[in-house]
Formats: structure tokens, C-alpha cells, sequence
């Protein structure tokens, strides 16, 4: 049985792939992909696998776009922060699913559904790509809940609740948090505020996005701008742009 990982998450990746290993020994393990882009492009040039885990949300899109570019019938089964009781209407495409942090025990019931599905095929209703996409794409949509970032030689899990802010330097972004530290991120801030919950977060310039909770002062400024005052930032000038100043103004206002 071959088996795809399709994962943004590098650590999760890597534990799905030890998990599989120990349950699964004789399945061969392909290279984890980690982008649509990168799907689409595998998918057009290698055989179909087995069974696909597919994470829902990618650093450059859902993961349900890979299958409006590539015809592929396979076992999914999904690996995602998303809320247990909206994915429960997955099962109704006979599908399986793992919440983050992937355990053990979620990972074997799984694997038993996929092997009893797999060894009667045409047993449930086929997968919708599109109606699941539709499913996550109504209001209520789920977002990012937390970033894997790298401290020296470690990775952890920062949660988008404990960021106060994002800003873009020199080609990179960062997420900061009330004690002042600055974390880098693995997307550009134009991925990152895709990635966050709109009634949360707002994107007041070019090099800055905002937590409402962080938002500690504003005051006029020149030329019909305004002036933050962003907790955990030493930068005294992070300005609302002119051409966001009324959206930011009804953000607050909700």
C-alpha cells in the first residue's frame, strides 16, 4: 500500500509519518508534499496512491483546489485544526479524519474504517471535493489557531491567540506577542492574513496586521491617519494606512 502525505506542518508531517510507520509497517511511505501547487504537479507525473492524508488548509490555499486541476478517486483521509462537529458531515462521503495533534488512538480508528472501506470499494456515497470545500467555505469558516515557528534549535506551537501583532521586514513576517519576542512565520503576510479570522485580526498596511485584543491606543495622526499604540511593540509609529482608515473604522465599530 502506498500512502501520501499532503502537509504544510512540517513537525506534523513527521509525526504522522512515525505514527503510520508503527501501525501501518508495511506501507510504503511516499514524500510528503506540502503545497497545492506541489500536489497538482505530483499528481500529473506519478501514479495514484493508496490513500491520501491531505491537510485541509496549505500555505497557499485549500487543499481542495488540488482536485479541481487533477481527477484523483482515492481514500482521504483529512488532518486538520478545523472543529470536530463540522467535519462530522464528512463522514457522510465516507471519510475519516485526525484533529491535531494527530494521537495514536485517532489515527488507528482511521486506519480501520480505511481498511474496511478498502476492502469492500463502491460500499458509501463517493467523495465531493466541492461539497466539502462549499462546507468550509460557508460562514463559520474555521481559521489558523496556531503557527509552528522555529526557537534556535526547536519548533513550537504559537497560538494565534497569543499574537498581538504581524509585520512584514525584509521580505520575511513576524508575529509578535505581549513580552515583547518576535517569532518568524513560514508564509508572507499576505498568506498569513488569508490564514486569520477577520473579526480578530485586521490588516491596517502594507507591513502590518493587528489584533483587536492588542490595541491598547489610537490617536489622529497627519494627512488623515491614525497612530497605534500595538501592545508588545516597541515601534511607536504603526500607522493605519489613509485608504484603510474608514474600513478599520467600521472594524471597530462591529
Amino acid at each position: 500500500m502506498r500512502v501520501l502525505i499532503i502537509e504544510d506542518e512540517k513537525p506534523a508531517a513527521v509525526r504522522l509519518q512515525r505514527l503510520l510507520k508503527k501501525q501501518k509497517p508495511e506501507a510504503t511511505l511516499l514524500e510528503p508534499l506540502d503545497s497545492v501547487v506541489e500536489a497538482i504537479k505530483w499528481f500529473r507525473q506519478n501514479e495514484t496512491p493508496d490513500l491520501l492524508f491531505l491537510d485541509i488548509q496549505l500555505a497557499d490555499g485549500l487543499s481542495f483546489d488540488i482536485f479541481k486541476e487533477v481527477d484523483v478517486n482515492i481514500p482521504v483521509i483529512f488532518c486538520t485544526a478545523y472543529d470536530q462537529y463540522t467535519l462530522k458531515a464528512f463522514d457522510l462521503n465516507s471519510v475519516s479524519y485526525l484533529l491535531k495533534p494527530v494521537s495514536e488512538e485517532e489515527l488507528q480508528r482511521a486506519l480501520a474504517k480505511f481498511d474496511k472501506l478498502y476492502a469492500h470499494p463502491g460500499t458509501g456515497e463517493s467523495l465531493s471535493f466541492d461539497k466539502l470545500a462549499a462546507l468550509l467555505q460557508q460562514p463559520g469558516k474555521m481559521y489558523k489557531e496556531r503557527f509552528m515557528v522555529k526557537v534556535g534549535d526547536r519548533l513550537i506551537a504559537l497560538a494565534v491567540t497569543d499574537i498581538c501583532y504581524l509585520t512584514s521586514r525584509s521580505r520575511a513576517t513576524f508575529a509578535g506577542i505581549k513580552s515583547g519576542k518576535e517569532y518568524p512565520l513560514d508564509f508572507s503576510l499576505d498568506q498569513t492574513e488569508q490564514l486569520l479570522d477577520p473579526k480578530r485580526f485586521f490588516r491596517i498596511s502594507r507591513q502590518y496586521i493587528v489584533a483587536l485584543t492588542a490595541i491598547q491606543d489610537i490617536r489622529a495622526y497627519s494627512s488623515s491617519r491614525l497612530k497605534l499604540k500595538i501592545e508588545g511593540s516597541e515601534d511607536q509609529d504603526i500607522l493605519v494606512s489613509r485608504e484603510r482608515v474608514a474600513a478599520f473604522k467600521q472594524w471597530l465599530d462591529r
